[in-house]
């Protein structure tokens, strides 16, 4: 290989290293500053003496600040974080998987099984007073993404047990519009109470998120993450279609099966705690590649960064907009993902 074919990489590799470390910089600001963003704003200075207090490093704050910090605003914070850049980067395989620019992590019918899930739980009033009281809803909004997952997989598979990408994306607009369907009987038949929940929770909010559910969150986004870096050339392949996949070694079949399970469990998972966000999973990966290119080993870090760089601020927004009232988080993610999906077509249609 020449010189003049090694320092262009080497130069791509050095800006996408460059973009990693600035959006992670500024990841860190903009959790400190989420963190201190409330009914009660306190200081950065405040907000690390309280972490540092309860780690038993410091002489930490009064107990009422420690509790806002540590108990309520630091969950929250870290799980914004951790839902957007789980949702960004299942948003990058499916988008490489499918050959589809418009793929985003809902495609397989995903946020209708969830939904329905948590309708269930909401309108029959198991979510509210049940034996697992509000967790209830997380796990049935899972139980019902997964089956829904399982229909999607049924139905796409052909009869040598492949997956047909083609009959995968109709099958998850079919079953997602049947489970929207039934969701949407299920709030018209309910009470109004039931429906000004499930509301809430389709439109997304990462507010119920405590410690446990960050824990939950950041084992699935870590192996998530785990699996799908270990599969960069794989993805970096079907990026030239199926066959050329195939002709370059891959195991197409099989790494489809991985994959697509694989972001799908993880975007149940994630839509089990945080409801419906939308846009993170469809814009990221697009402002990612025009940073960095469409090579999946630098393209997957600066995209889980920026998806949860985009929803930690989401959160703050949705915090913030509106004193006294908190907006969701898909109305927020909406407002500032439409206006960039235009431009990012408009300027891909311009190079074009």
């Amino acid at each position: 290989m020449s010189v003049t074919t090694r320092v262009p990489a080497r130069v791509r590799a050095t800006t996408a290293a460059g973009w990693c470390a600035v959006v992670a910089a500024a990841l860190l600001l903009s959790c400190a500053v989420g963190v201190g963003v409330g009914a009660a704003d306190l200081s950065v200075v405040t907000v690390v003496d309280s972490v540092a207090g309860r780690l038993g490093i410091g002489s930490g704050t009064d107990l009422l600040t420690e509790h806002i910090v540590v108990d309520l605003r630091l969950p929250r914070v870290i799980g914004a974080a951790l839902v957007g850049a789980g949702l960004a980067l299942c948003g990058a395989v499916l988008q490489s998987l499918t050959g589809n620019a418009l793929a985003d992590p809902y495609l397989l019918g995903m946020s209708g099984g969830a939904s329905l899930g948590a309708v269930l739980a909401l309108t029959t009033g198991i979510g509210i007073g049940g034996l697992f009281g509000a967790a209830t809803v997380s796990l049935a909004a899972f139980a019902a993404a997964v089956a829904s997952l399982l229909v999607v997989f049924l139905i796409s598979t052909s009869r040598s047990g492949a997956l047909v990408p083609g009959r995968l994306v109709l099958a998850g607009i079919a079953i997602g519009q049947f489970t929207a369907a039934v969701t949407s009987a299920l709030v018209l038949l309910g009470d109004r109470d039931a429906a000004h929940r499930v509301l809430q929770w389709t439109l997304g909010s990462v507010a119920g998120i405590r410690w446990p559910g960050v824990a939950t969150v950041a084992v699935v986004v870590a192996v998530t993450t785990v699996v799908v870096l270990s599969h960069i050339r794989v993805l970096d392949s079907f990026a030239f279609g199926q066959r050329a996949a195939a002709s370059l070694g891959t195991d197409v079949e099989r790494s489809r099966w991985v994959l697509y399970g694989l972001v799908s469990l993880c975007t149940a998972a994630l839509v089990a705690q945080a409801g419906v966000i939308g846009f993170v999973g469809l814009v990221v990966p697009h402002a990612a590649r025009m940073l960095v290119g469409p090579l999946h080993a630098r393209l997957l870090p600066i995209v889980a960064l920026l998806g949860a760089l985009l929803l930690v601020w989401a959160d703050i927004a949705a915090r913030t907009v509106m004193p006294g009232r908190e907006l969701p988080l898909s109305i927020v993610t909406a407002i500032v993902g439409v206006p960039m999906f235009v431009w990012l077509i408009r300027r891909r249609g311009a190079r074009a």
